[in-house]
This record gives structure tokens, C-alpha cells and sequence, in this order.
């Protein structure tokens, strides 16, 4: 009897390390909600921008959703890449026109800071002994000089 117990305890150990170590993909519902959830706590939108700005960003966290599994299963094509890229930036500028004002260049902000890693690193400490990265904005990358024909 002890050794049945043992081991259903062994199984349901088990089986809670793989649960634990499984990688849940968000849904593009779920992905939807948090984006106008952050957004609506930076921008303070009305409902009408909220359900807007969440059709936005479910079409497309589906769309890039749909392409992520083309490319998993590898029958991806060489423009998906473009059209995932694509996408985000219409939906950015979709959401931009939602906005009003100050909520517009408040988004900007938003953007550069996503694209910059900013909002990622505000909620990570720093190791002792470790020195602080230092961050430029992104307005350098945009406007990198001419890259130069290799002489062959």
C-alpha cells in the first residue's frame, strides 16, 4: 500500500514539472486584452478607443499568430517575415489615428520604448556587482548611414 502511494505520488510530481515547464502560447485574445490593458493605463482611453484598438491588435495577434505556425511547421515563404513586420507597423499607425493629442504622442513613446527593450528591463534588477546598461533611443537606428557596396 505505501508503495502505491509512493509512487502515485512520484506520477503526480512528475506530471506537475512537465505542466510547469510547458511554454503556454498566448491566444490572440489574450495577447489583445494586455495590449489595450497597458495601453489604457499610459493613454487613459475612452471605451470606444479600447474596443477599437482591441480589434486592431487581435487581427493582428491572429494574422502574426497564423504566420509563427506556417513558419514552425517550415512551410513558411520569404516574405512572411515582411508581412509579420508589416502588420505591426499598420496596426501602430491604426492605433495612432484612434488616439487624440497628447494620448498620440504619448504612444509614440510607448513604441519607442518597446522597440528600444525599455519596458522590458524596468521590472529586472540589477545583480550586485553587475554595471547598468546603458540605452540610447531609437531615433539612432533610424537614421544609420548609407551601408556601402562591397568591392568584389
Amino acid at each position: 500500500m505505501k508503495r502505491v502511494i509512493f509512487l502515485l505520488l512520484i506520477l503526480a510530481g512528475i506530471s506537475g514539472v512537465v505542466n510547469a515547464q510547458q511554454n503556454k502560447v498566448p491566444t490572440p485574445d489574450e495577447i489583445a486584452k494586455k495590449n489595450v490593458e497597458d495601453l489604457n493605463k499610459r493613454l487613459k482611453l475612452n471605451d470606444t478607443q479600447k474596443s477599437v484598438i482591441y480589434r486592431f491588435t487581435f487581427n493582428q495577434a491572429k494574422e502574426q499568430a497564423d504566420l509563427v505556425k506556417r513558419q514552425q511547421t517550415g512551410n513558411s515563404r520569404e516574405d512572411d517575415v515582411d508581412k509579420f513586420y508589416k502588420l505591426q507597423n499598420e496596426t501602430s499607425k491604426n492605433i495612432r489615428n484612434v488616439l487624440k493629442g497628447e494620448q498620440q504622442n504619448e504612444y509614440d513613446k510607448v513604441i519607442e520604448e518597446r522597440l528600444s527593450g525599455k519596458a522590458k528591463n524596468k521590472n529586472k534588477k540589477k545583480k550586485k556587482g553587475e554595471e547598468e546598461e546603458v540605452e540610447g533611443d531609437i531615433k539612432g537606428l533610424l537614421s544609420a548611414p548609407p551601408i556601402e557596396p562591397q568591392k568584389q
